[in-house]
């Protein structure tokens, strides 16, 4: 890093980057009459979250309510009400820490690198995720979707977190595990790595130099 150059800042998505998110063993543990193989339940994960847009992207916007969401699932995949209760209420205990993201960003702490979260996150989550795990006050601070209505990849979130968090773009490195997040990111000015697992996003990260 060039003399006098701002440490860099760190921003991370949660889903299957800090906490593991695998909506097709959710399908196969939480509805096994539905989805008795991955073929199967992958149909319905797609059918249930749409690629989250549709009404599961208004939930992590905080624009739909829950009694609201349900009736709209019911119908978008042929589910029961119970039935969609039970993927809806399963998730936040499915958001279990990467234990090897979670050791990176213990070595980035301790190096004295601010970081920053920017998630798509539903209220309920969100609030099961701060009440869950203590290393979340490792976080500068953070922005979660439903709080400020808006979602990745828009880029009216990227630049709210960016002003609300006192930094400048090119100061920030953003971890992203969906393209197009990533894509968005670097269009704003921020360095920003498509992340698969640990290893890999810490490589990447160290070769933008």
């Amino acid at each position: 890093m060039p003399a006098g150059s701002a440490q860099p800042r760190y921003i991370f998505d949660f889903g299957a980057v800090l906490f593991r998110w695998a909506p097709v063993d959710l399908m196969t543990e939480v509805l096994p009459r539905h989805a008795p193989d991955r073929q199967t339940a992958a149909v319905l994960v797609e059918r249930f979250f749409q690629g989250f847009g549709g009404a599961w992207g208004r939930f992590d916007r905080g624009d739909i309510e829950l009694p609201e969401l349900t009736q709209v699932l019911m119908v978008q995949t042929g589910l029961e009400a119970d039935e969609v209760r039970r993927v809806i209420d399963a998730v936040p205990a499915s958001l279990t820490p990467m234990v090897d993201t979670l050791d990176w960003l213990a070595r980035l702490r301790a190096a004295g690198h601010r970081l920053y979260y920017l998630s798509n996150m539903p209220a309920p989550y969100a609030e099961h995720l701060e009440r869950s795990h203590d290393f979340l006050r490792w976080f500068r601070d953070g922005v979660f979707s439903a709080r400020v209505r808006l979602g990745k990849p828009d880029e009216a979130i990227f630049r709210l977190a960016l002003q609300r968090f006192g930094e400048r773009a090119e100061d920030c490195i953003f971890l992203d595990d969906h393209p197009a997040n990533v894509a968005v990111a670097c269009q704003l000015g921020l360095k920003a790595v498509q992340f698969r697992d640990a290893a890999q996003a810490e490589a990447d990260v160290a070769a933008l130099g």
